[in-house]
Parts: C-alpha cells; structure tokens; sequence
C-alpha cells in the first residue's frame, strides 16, 4: 500500500524531532500502522536550514499554504504555534480535506470549538495529543482508555518551567528571581518567561483535558488562572515543615453546580507522588468512579518527547484515514451532540482548603484575634503553626491550614483578618489541595 503522505508546517525543534523519530523508527511505526508515514513536504521560512535537516528526498517551501493546496498530502501537521496565522492555516487545511495533527495547546484552547466543529463538518480528524504533556498519552487515556469511567477530577503538573523553579526554591533555597535565572541559563525557560510563569500555558493544557474530562467546549476565557511569580522561598519553607510541597497545578473538577477549571500554586501532601515530581518532569493525576487513581508521568517537551506523540496521532490517523468519520474517537471522547452545558464554576464558587501566611504583632492576643475572625465566617481550622519572634523583633509569622471552605467566604474572611492593626503586610494564601 503506498504510505501516507505528511505535509509538515515547521521543521523546529518538535518538527524536527518528529522527522528524525519517524525516519528511526519507520519500519516498526509500518508494522503497527498497516502502511508507511512519510513526511514529503515541509513549509519553513528558513528553506536552507530545514533542507539541512529533511535531506533532498523531501520537497521544503517557504510558503505553508502550497502544502496545503498540494492534492497528495493526506495529513497535515501544524508546529507553527499560537493563534493567528496557525489558525488560519488548520481550518485552510480542514477546508481542503486534510486531517490535522497539531500540538498547538493555545490554539485549541481557545479556538477549539471552532476547529473541531469544522472538522466534524468535514469529516476529517484533528488530533493533538502532543498538546498536552509532551510525551505523555494523557489524551489517549482520557479520550479511551477510561471511557468507562465518570472522572471525578484531573490535576497535572504539565509546565515543566515552572515545576523546574519550584524545585530549585525548594531544593536550594533559592528565591524566586534566581531560579528563574536559572531555569533560563540551563534552557528550562525563554528568554521571555511569561506564558510559562503566570500559569498560562499550563491553563491552556488544562482547559483541553477539562473539555476531554467531561465533555464540555474548551473554555479558556473561563479558566482562572494564577502564576508563580508572586511566590516566596519561606512559604515553601513552611508548607515542607507542615508536610507539604508546592506546586502549580492545572485542576479540573466535577462539582455539584458545575465544572471547577484553575491554575494556581498548591500545596500537596508530600506523601503524594505528583508532590515528588521533580524538575521540569510532567505528572497528571485522574481520578475515576470505576478505576480509582491514575498516575501519568514523563517529559512534558523536548524534541523526541513531543515527536513521539505528533507520531502516534500520525499512526492513529493513519490507521482510521478510510474509516466512516462516525466511527472515530470523538474529538473531545464524548459524542458531539451529547457534549455538556455544564457550567465552568467561578472561582468564588469553589471550595477547597488553604494555607495562609500573617505577619503579625508580637503581642499577645494576636492568635485569638484572627481564629475569631474565621470562627465568625464559618472556616474551621486545621492546624496552626506560630514562628516564635526572632531575636530583637517585634514581628512574627502566624500559619494557618484551613479545612474546605468556598473560596467567596475566605476572600471575606482575608479581607477582615488584612483590616486587624496587628496584621502588618498583605496575607499570603496558598490554595491545598490533598488530591486523595
């Protein structure tokens, strides 16, 4: 049977890790999918290089629409990233029949209604497993294999940056600058941090998986969303005291009014597994009626790890390219007139536990002043930790673990506690969550 024929928009570091995988390892990814992938265009603006990298045997152009246009690619691949002109080119690529890979995570989180819409119209298949986790099937495993299961939640570590800082700040002891500096001198981070620090990239991932999860449209706009940047080296000090690590974890929950989606610093029982994923490793736990807890766990990038995963969507939509479209895995797993209108929950309307960090008078009264406050609000108390004053000072920090609560009613509570003349700088609050 004549292989299939890839066209590739972007030969970077995924696209190039996608070229060299497949040309290793062709004759295995041939057996297991029934015929031969063969990568036969590439669109780069840097023709010369990616010619470099593709050798003679494949024709490399500088505008990706030819490779659309071209009526013997069967799949096209987008590694371009980001929203506009990746967009522009998926749905040219939908229009013309194509199926698509891609591991554009902020294209299909934002646009991803859209696409998939598009592509069901189509009757062509929009795969994109390399989106989320890098190496890691975490979309194969929600979409398939726990179908026959209710997913009760889903929270990953899935920035490997950001894990990255937090490890060094907690091995090292380092702040949250210099970790950053180096996290960026060994190529954890870019040179620009942003989308990685504040929680962005990983709120993108999560929206899909939240999507997947529990069959609702990708609604990043509804994500609440909250970085690392703002994080200290003595909270982290104090959560590893209490038995804790932190984390930024990308949450997805099903509640009784609707779907929980956030990104935000957590504290984690250091007993737990995903609470030992170190440096810029990925982990994603599921949590399923019938199969319990999951754990999945690898490189979140990198060229191979990503490579791997553009490959296997590439072997999937091989396998099922003549296949009748209404007989394929559903895009978001859940059948597209069943999908859900639950509603993603405001994060005022969540209830979860917290860590909170007071730097308060040295006086006495003080601690009965500020469980008071939280006693009137209906917040009960889990564990109380109070630093005794260093030497010559009149201040010191009161740690407080509060069991669950709705995040509306803390906010409340914080704003009474900020207004006691005792409290003397902003209240840190940290979100727990004991993911059992």
């Amino acid at each position: 049977m004549k292989p299939i024929q890839v066209g590739l928009l972007g030969i970077g570091t995924v696209g190039s890790g996608v070229f060299h995988v497949l040309k290793r390892n062709q004759a295995e990814i041939q057996r297991r999918a029934g015929r031969g992938i063969e990568i036969a265009m590439v669109a780069d603006l840097d023709v010369a290089r990616a010619q470099s990298i593709v050798g003679e045997g494949v024709r490399v152009v500088n505008d990706a629409r030819q490779v659309i246009a071209n009526p013997d690619i069967d799949i096209v691949v987008e590694l371009i990233g980001g929203y506009g002109i990746a967009k522009a080119l998926v749905m040219e690529a939908i229009d013309a029949g194509k199926h698509v890979v891609t591991a554009n995570k902020a294209l299909l989180a934002v646009h991803g209604t859209e696409i998939f819409a598009a592509a069901q119209a189509k009757g062509v298949m929009v795969a994109f497993e390399a989106a989320v986790a890098g190496g890691i099937p975490i979309i194969k495993a929600l979409r398939e294999g726990l179908t026959a299961n209710q997913i009760q939640w889903v929270a990953g570590i899935i920035n490997g940056t950001t894990n990255f800082i937090l490890s060094e700040m907690r091995e090292q002891g380092l702040d949250f600058d210099m970790a950053l500096k180096e996290a960026q001198r060994l190529g954890y981070a870019e040179a620009d941090p942003t989308f990685d620090i504040e929680g962005v990239d990983a709120a993108h991932k999560a929206t899909i998986m939240s999507a997947i999860a529990f069959g609702i449209p990708v609604q990043f706009d509804k994500a609440h969303v909250e970085g690392i940047t703002k994080l200290e080296a003595a909270d982290i000090r104090y959560a590893e005291q209490l038995g804790y690590r932190i984390k930024l974890l990308g949450i997805t929950k099903r509640a009784e009014q609707g779907i929980e989606l956030r990104v935000h610093p957590c504290l984690v029982p250091a007993k737990r597994l995903i609470a030992n994923v170190e440096g810029a490793m990925n982990a994603v736990v599921v949590q399923g009626d019938a199969v319990g807890t999951t754990l999945y766990y690898g490189k979140g990038a990198g060229s191979e790890p990503t490579a791997s995963a553009v490959i296997a969507d590439l072997v999937d939509v091989t396998r099922l390219h003549t296949a009748d479209p209404l007989n394929r895995v559903p895009h978001l797993a859940f059948q597209p007139a069943s999908m859900s209108d639950l509603p993603v929950l405001p994060m005022s309307e969540v209830v979860t536990s917290y860590y909170l960090r007071l730097r308060v008078a040295d006086e006495a009264g003080v601690l009965a002043k500020v469980t008071g406050l939280l006693a009137e609000a209906g917040i009960s108390i889990d564990a109380v930790l109070q630093r005794e004053a260093e030497e010559g000072s009149r201040q010191t920090d009161l740690i407080i673990l509060t069991h669950s609560t709705r995040e509306g009613t803390m906010n409340d509570a914080i704003a009474h506690m900020q207004g006691l003349p005792t409290v003397l700088a902003p209240i840190v609050r940290i979100r727990k969550e004991e993911l059992a």
